[in-house]
């Protein structure tokens, strides 16, 4: 380094602004060419001038203290070629224009935001049609107790990092074509942080937050479906050095129902009578979610025919009203008969006029594909 600044302004390497000022002040009121015209003062004149311009600018102090000079003619900010007049016009510049401004990052915090969690809910049609309200356990991150999320053992602190003072960064000046030119990382000491825990806290090893077991009351609306998440705000992941929680999202997962199938908000179920009862009609009783119901069985029923119970479905999520429940008629044709049953069978065909019958044929239902090629050939 040419040029000792501090010993030019006769201060201590630590010295701070106000003391820098005060010699600066002192020695300019000795050496001002007014004062003293000799030569010789008049360049010591110059040289506190200079020394002054530096230490009293935290950017150009940084970069002498870091072994840069920046008044030198391949890095300064007064010469030719420089970061004066027809340059970057002056040192910040440059470091925005290369960097973003990395030199004022500054230390990243501690305490983040935590992580959104999700737990799976099983409940049963019942539940999702009417809703209910559920206790579920979770085992996610909380604020230590030990060290209220501070990170440092009980009795001491955080402190400041001797490597990068605070800043959370670190700094280097490199040579390049545009002369000395300054770079910042992350202070490998304290990890950008800025400060250094010394004694970390036994609870939570440092990170100021700890697994624990908590019990949660969910309310689950009317109307709910496979998949649908349910958010409970600020419920999720404590975030590292005890900050602010995520959100925590119930996923409800519907058991299967021993009768009834959902689509969408409708059920459907399915009734299997015997062929003399579609023929004469019958009542059949049926559990429903809203309790036991007789389903009609009309006379002449045929297999495959349903039969709605309107409003007896879901509950719609959004909106009022519900969804309907449809019984799907299914008629079950005696495969065994014995010889009265075959009799009595044979006479009622006979007085029906069907012992012959000739059936009434009609097209197959086309599927996906035959329907595409007879579209094709201009059927």
């Amino acid at each position: 380094m040419a040029t000792d600044y501090y010993a030019v302004l006769g201060v201590r390497r630590d010295a701070s602004q106000d003391e820098i000022k005060k010699a600066f002040r002192r020695l300019a009121r000795e050496l001002h060419p007014d004062v003293n015209p000799d030569p010789k003062t008049q360049e010591r004149f110059k040289e506190i001038n200079a020394a002054y311009e530096v230490l009293s600018d935290p950017q150009k102090k940084q970069v002498y203290d870091l072994g840069g000079d920046p008044l030198s003619a391949n890095g300064g900010g007064g010469g030719a070629g420089g970061f004066g007049a027809g340059g970057f016009g002056n040192f910040s510049d440059i470091m925005d224009a290369f960097f973003g401004n990395a030199a004022q990052r500054g230390p990243r915090s501690r305490t983040r935001r935590g992580q959104d969690a999700m737990i799976r809910l099983e409940i049963d049609l019942n539940e999702a049609a009417f809703g209910t309200t559920k206790d579920i356990q979770v085992d996610t991150a909380v604020v230590c107790n030990t060290c209220s999320g501070e990170g440092a053992a009980p009795g001491t602190s955080a402190q400041t990092c001797d490597m990068c003072r605070g800043r959370g960064e670190v700094s280097q000046v490199t040579r390049s074509f545009l002369g000395q030119v300054m770079t910042s990382r992350p202070c490998p000491q304290c990890q950008g942080f800025g400060t250094v825990v010394p004694t970390p806290c036994p609870e939570c090893a440092g990170d100021g937050r700890i697994r624990s077991r908590r019990t949660l009351t969910v309310k689950i609306p009317a109307g709910v479906d496979n998949g649908t998440r349910i958010q409970l705000a600020g419920e999720g992941e404590v975030g590292p050095g005890g900050g602010p929680p995520g959100d925590l999202y119930v996923e409800i997962h519907e058991l299967p129902h021993a009768v009834f199938q959902r689509r969408g908000d409708d059920l459907h179920c399915t009734v299997t009578i015997p062929m003399t009862a579609a023929a004469l009609g019958t009542k059949c009783p049926l559990e429903t979610l809203d309790g036991l119901e007789e389903i009609d069985i009309r006379p002449g029923t045929q297999s495959g025919q349903s039969v709605p119970l309107h409003g007896r479905g879901i509950t719609h999520l959004r909106g009022g009203g519900r969804g309907d429940l449809i019984v799907h008629v299914e008629v079950m044709t005696p495969s065994k008969l014995d010889a009265e049953q075959e009799r009595l069978l044979r006479e009622l065909s006979k007085l029906r006029g069907e012992e012959r019958p000739l059936g009434q044929f009609q097209p197959g239902q086309q599927g996906l594909f035959s329907r595409l090629k007879d579209a094709f050939n201009g059927r």
